[in-house]
């Protein structure tokens, strides 16, 4: 009897299995629909607790959209959703919008062009008088920075160091150094 040999590729080709999500409504019921956007839980599998609940969230309410990918050879729709935001070659690339649904519905359409980061405030919301502290980071942080106050009590410390006699400044270092270097014994 003859052998048949087959190659890596038709072995490899034998062996994929395609697995596809099931297109009916009626398998995913457990939907929870919050405005335009249906959100479904994470379903319990064979490893986990039955009744896992989804941790609750404090979302962003704002959102950072940077474009990570090029705006020519895109579609027009997407162009146009680029274009709104703001965030097209002949603007900026970076854009803060509202954590709203109709902006979710419009960012998912160009997921695969934006990076989305959501921005945080560690330090408490700017007000208007913050407007000159404040900058934003790379990775969402809004970082306000509140105008420096002097301590009285620390400066008074700090001139009473400096005008101290039997502070060991630079100069008398150098010497002291210099004079045990001559002199070791």
């Amino acid at each position: 009897m003859d052998k048949i040999l087959l190659s890596p590729a038709i072995i490899c080709r034998l062996s994929v299995r395609y697995f596809g999500k099931h297109n009916k409504r009626w398998v995913y019921k457990d939907g929870v629909r919050y405005g335009k956007i249906l959100y479904y839980p994470r379903f319990p599998d064979f490893f986990s607790d039955p009744d896992h609940k989804d941790p609750p969230i404090e979302p962003s309410k704002l959102f950072m959209v940077k474009r990570i990918k090029p705006y020519k050879g895109i579609p027009f729709w997407e162009k146009r959703i680029i274009r709104d935001l703001g965030i097209d070659e002949s603007t900026s690339e970076i854009a803060i919008v509202k954590n709203t649904p109709e902006m979710n519905t419009l960012l998912w359409k160009v997921k695969h062009l934006v990076k989305i980061t959501p921005i945080t405030f560690p330090y408490g919301e700017p007000t208007e008088e913050d407007i000159n502290y404040t900058f934003l980071k790379e990775t969402g942080e809004c970082i306000v920075a509140k105008e420096i106050k002097v301590d009285d009590s620390r400066l008074q410390a700090t001139e009473k160091f400096v005008k101290d006699q039997k502070r060991l400044d630079m100069d008398t270092l150098k010497r002291d150094s210099r004079l045990k270097w001559l002199n070791p014994w």
